[in-house]
This record gives structure tokens, C-alpha cells and sequence, in this order.
């Protein structure tokens, strides 16, 4: 199977009209998808994309289309070596060495290789990663830079002892889904009464988690976060994410504030960058809650790449491994990232949310239940209920649980209709 043709997309959606997505650095994101179709000679298309919020999307759509002549012509029977390829061209990464816009790019592309090999082979990605031996897995992986952490031998390791009980853990998704939590209620541009509201909702839906947005300031995250323990109890979890807001110091005193409603975990604290402040922050808050427990930190939305993750848990920097299906390059260096996240013993509780981040990374969680990790303890999902009207296969959730996706591909496709309407800057959601 050859590809023979690549078109890219300009997809924006107007979210800031009613502040989803706001947040203490991000204010008034539209969610946006550099949309990625790849057409091949069999006549089954690979759709895939990688997640922005507005300005910008156009540049990571040039660089999907600077990405084309690296696989026009070319197969796409090897996925391995196919993202090899793409990430390993020295005059495009001297533009960022797999990191930046052109590793956003190569994540659009790899997920639409993946979405099409989902096609072609007849089954969802998560089962046909699943059903995939242990070599074919490791074989998948660029091994460069991350063998003092982590060899292809302990891979093989992780990923034989996963063997028994495959099966049993495949009916188990498809029986019950994989857990999620919701950030619905929690974006900072939400009023008090709708916090509220969305909170009690959360809870009648049969989530045990949810998310606030916190870091704008810190009298209206105490308010907020009092407001939502009372409505949930002191049974749900409720996680904090700060966006990247703070300088190391800062977060531990302004979470420190925070600790007697105790939050579960806190998000992107600081720099994503920076491995050293996650670990003094972590540090900094093993004993602030009322009980004397910890907030744990957790990290990954923005973390650019596989190398970063390693340094990450190599100096026991957070307490949860938060992958993102389109920040690093796509489904290979995923897979790199949850070897990594199981030799450290860390739970990988996924970023998602935006436009498309739910449909596609609910892939990724159940095979790393199914054929690495084969455990669900402290693992969930995120979910935000926006935009998934706009996919061929939407994510479905049912009592809090992500429904196991049963049709073929990586539930990348968006409809027709959308690719026209939510075309930036012509189409007619804009024009």
C-alpha cells in the first residue's frame, strides 16, 4: 500500500465565545486541529491531526505540508520505520530536535499512518496494538537516548509479564470501559454557579474525579475549590491544574493554601520544562494535606517529548505520567512513554479534552491496560464534553467510563460537513 497524496486543514472552532477551554495561561483558546489526510492506492484514507488553540494552527499545518515529501510514494507497511522516517531528517529537526512545531506536525501524520493501519487491518488501534506481540511492540520504538533508563530487553520484560490475562482484560474494557474523570466543570472563565452546577452533574454521572482550573487567583481558588468540595463531598477526587502558571516557590505556597480541600493531584505546576522544579515541588508538598499526605503532581500535556518524560521519572518528579496523543510524535513515541511510565512504576493518566485529544488517546490508555501496565489502579482518563459531534466515531461515555471504540481506525475522522464549515479563515463557521 502506497500513499500517494497528502491534504492538510486549517480546522479553528470559536470556544472563546463561551470560555471552554479558559484557563489561568490560556484565556480564551478556540480549539483548533492541523488535519491531516493521508490518500493511498488502495482507496482506504488515514486521518489524523494534532491539537492547537487558534493562532498558530496555520504554522503546524505547514509543516505537516513541509512533512509530505518524506511519504508521498512512499509504503506504510512498517510503522516503525515509517515514523523513524519522519523524525529523523537532520535539516527539519535542526528546526527542533523532536520537540516544537514540527514534532506537533509528525504526531498529525504518524496518527493517520496509525488510523489508516486501524482501517486496513479491520480493528480500533487499541486492539490491534493489543493483539500485537511483544517484539512487533518493541520494534515500534525509537530506542535512541532512552536505553540508560530503560533497554529494549526490560520492554520485552514489561510487556511478556502483561502476556497472561490479555484476553481476560480486553472483555473486561468491553464490558465496562475505562475509567474517566471530567474537567466540564472546572475551566476558569466558568461562573460559581456553574461550577456548581456542573460539578453535581459530574457526580450523577458517575465520575469519581474532577478537574478545576486554578492559578489566576488564589482568593477564587480557595472559593472555588470550597465551593466544589462542598457539593461533591469528601469522597470524589478533585484535581488542580495550574497551567504552567507558577515559578517552583510559588506553587508550593499557593498549593499549600490550598491543601485543606485536599486536591488530588496539581497539574503543570511549572514549567513543563522543567524536571528539577517538578521535583522540588513534589517534595515541597509530601505532607501538606490535613491528614498529612501529599499532593501529588502530575505532568505531561505540554512535556515535548520521550526524553523528557525519562529525566521526568528518572529524578521521581511526579507522581502521574500524563501522555498527550498529539504533543509528542504520535503513537510510536506513546508507546515509548507508557514502557517508561511501567519500569518506574507510575500510573499514565492522559491529557485530553480540546478538539479530538478524548477520541484518540482512550486508545492509548486501554492498550496500555491490555499489554503493558494490566492494571486500572489510580488510571483514568480525562474527559471534556466538547466537540465530539463533529467525529465519524465519537467517544461515548456511559457511568464514567469510556466505552472501548469497536470500528476500525484510531477515531481520528472528522465529518465532511465539519472540515467545510470549521475551515479557517473561509469557511462559513468563520466567514
Amino acid at each position: 500500500m502506497i500513499i500517494t497524496g497528502v491534504e492538510t486543514y486549517d480546522i479553528r472552532f470559536p470556544t472563546s465565545r463561551e470560555l471552554d477551554g479558559s484557563d489561568a495561561m490560556n484565556p480564551d483558546p478556540d480549539y483548533s486541529a492541523a488535519y491531516v489526510v493521508l490518500r493511498t492506492d488502495s482507496g482506504i484514507d488515514g486521518h489524523g491531526f494534532t491539537f492547537t488553540i487558534g493562532r498558530g494552527n496555520e504554522v503546524c499545518r505547514a509543516a505537516i505540508d513541509a512533512l509530505a515529501p518524506f511519504i508521498v510514494g512512499q509504503p506504510v507497511d512498517d510503522l516503525g520505520e515509517f515514523a523513524k522516517r519522519l523524525t529523523h531528517d537532520s535539516q527539519l529537526r535542526w528546526l527542533g530536535p523532536e520537540k516544537g512545531v514540527i514534532h506537533l506536525a509528525t504526531a498529525a501524520v504518524i496518527n493517520a499512518a496509525w488510523d489508516l493501519a486501524g482501517k486496513v487491518a479491520g480493528k480500533p488501534v487499541w486492539r490491534l496494538l493489543a493483539e500485537m506481540s511483544p517484539e512487533q511492540l518493541v520494534d515500534l520504538v525509537d530506542w535512541r537516548y532512552l536505553t540508560d533508563a530503560l533497554t529494549p530487553d526490560e520492554a520485552l520484560e514489561i510487556l511478556r509479564a502483561a502476556l497472561p490475562g490479555r484476553a481476560d482484560r480486553i472483555a473486561e474494557l468491553e464490558r465496562r470501559g475505562y475509567p474517566a474523570y471530567t474537567t466540564s466543570p472546572g475551566w476558569l472563565g466558568y461562573d460559581d454557579a456553574k461550577l456548581t452546577r456542573l460539578a453535581k452533574q459530574a457526580v450523577a454521572d458517575g465520575y469519581r474525579q474532577i478537574k478545576l482550573k486554578v492559578g489566576g487567583d488564589r482568593a477564587d481558588d480557595l472559593r472555588r475549590l470550597a465551593l466544589a468540595r462542598q457539593v461533591v463531598g469528601p469522597d470524589i477526587r478533585i484535581a488542580v491544574d495550574a497551567n504552567q502558571r507558577w515559578g517552583v516557590a510559588e506553587a508550593i505556597d499557593w498549593m499549600t493554601a490550598l491543601a485543606p480541600y485536599a486536591p488530588w493531584w496539581i497539574e503543570e505546576p511549572t514549567s513543563p520544562d522543567d524536571v528539577l522544579g517538578h521535583a522540588a515541588i513534589r517534595r515541597g508538598l509530601a505532607h501538606v494535606t490535613p491528614d498529612g499526605g501529599p499532593i501529588r503532581v502530575a505532568t505531561g500535556e505540554h512535556v515535548q517529548n520521550r526524553i523528557v518524560f525519562k529525566q521526568l521519572l528518572q529524578a521521581d518528579a511526579v507522581d502521574f505520567v500524563q501522555i498527550d496523543s498529539c504533543r509528542v510524535a504520535g503513537v510510536n513515541e506513546n508507546i515509548a512513554i507508557l514502557l517508561l511510565a511501567a519500569k518506574f512504576g507510575r500510573p499514565v493518566c492522559p491529557h485530553a479534552g480540546g478538539v479530538g485529544l478524548c477520541e484518540l488517546v482512550q486508545h492509548l490508555s486501554m492498550f496500555d491496560y491490555v499489554a503493558v501496565s494490566g492494571s486500572l489502579d489510580d488510571r483514568v482518563i480525562e474527559y471534556v464534553d466538547h466537540l465530539h459531534e463533529h467525529f465519524v466515531d465519537p467517544v461515548v461515555i456511559v457511568d464514567g467510563a469510556y466505552r472501548a471504540p469497536s470500528l476500525p481506525g484510531f477515531s481520528a475522522q472528522m465529518h465532511p460537513d465539519t472540515l467545510a464549515r470549521y475551515r479557517y479563515p473561509d469557511g462559513p463557521a468563520w466567514s
